[in-house]
């Protein structure tokens, strides 16, 4: 009994982010349908936060590509606008008024929207944008649990805590911290997993602010994964 305690303790203290990825994850694409927005408590988080969620409105279509490749298209009144983000670059794009602003987010790594942010990982984020930490394995789930930090040459001290299923290796809930004052910024809930190409993905995220309060809850419908997206979508010049 000693024994296995002893072992079991020695592994919780040597896991690796690297044990919690889908090596199988090239690319995906759904519809993002906000079923649920409350703006007040989207903007208790932070108002660029509360304009995403209105921007997707009824339903934001998304497009995600290995590495470091988003594409989110949504509508502001009968507007289309596009968020392209490609490595360290991003475009947003406003075709019926042929607008389009570029910007480089090499030092600003908190407007880098990735794949972290709709609930998985992969190998690509822990190259030069983010370290892991382990820090326990939850009791009650069995989930691993780490702590994100970007890389102190970025200047940003923003913190992620991340759990993660151990069998399906899809994020289950994160907790955003703020780089100003270290406080609880939101709690994100992703639900419903379903493996479609092999990947297992979540279908459904619940936010909560800082007050536990339910500030939006989003589907995932149509999911499309690994279909091999052209890199033309994401292209920002």
């Amino acid at each position: 009994m000693i024994t296995t305690i002893a072992i079991a303790a020695v592994a919780a203290q040597t896991a690796r982010i690297d044990s919690f990825w889908q090596d199988d994850l090239k690319d995906a694409s759904f519809n993002a349908k906000a079923v649920a927005a409350n703006q007040g408590e989207l903007r208790k988080i932070n108002k660029d936060f509360a304009q995403s969620y209105r921007l997707m409105g009824n339903s934001g279509f998304v497009r995600l590509k290995e590495p470091f490749k988003v594409r989110i298209e949504g509508k502001e009144s009968d507007t289309v606008i596009q968020f392209i983000i490609n490595g360290t670059n991003r475009l947003v794009r406003v075709p019926r008024s042929n607008i389009n602003v570029r910007t480089n987010l090499a030092m600003k790594p908190g407007q880098r929207q990735t794949i972290l942010d709709f609930g998985l990982i992969a190998p690509s984020l822990f190259k030069d944008l983010f370290q892991a930490k382990f820090v326990r394995t939850d009791r009650t789930t069995g989930d691993a649990v780490f702590d994100l930090t970007y890389f102190s040459n970025l200047d940003d001290t923003t913190r992620h805590r991340v759990w993660i299923d151990k069998d399906k290796k899809f994020t289950v809930k994160r907790e955003w911290y703020s780089q100003i004052d270290g406080r609880l910024m939101a709690t994100f809930l992703y639900e419903n997993p379903k493996q479609i190409g092999g990947v297992w993905m979540p279908t459904k995220v619940t936010v909560r602010n800082a007050d536990n309060k339910v500030a939006g809850v989003m589907n995932y419908e149509g999911l499309k994964v690994n279909v091999g997206l052209e890199d033309s979508l994401f292209k920002v010049d």
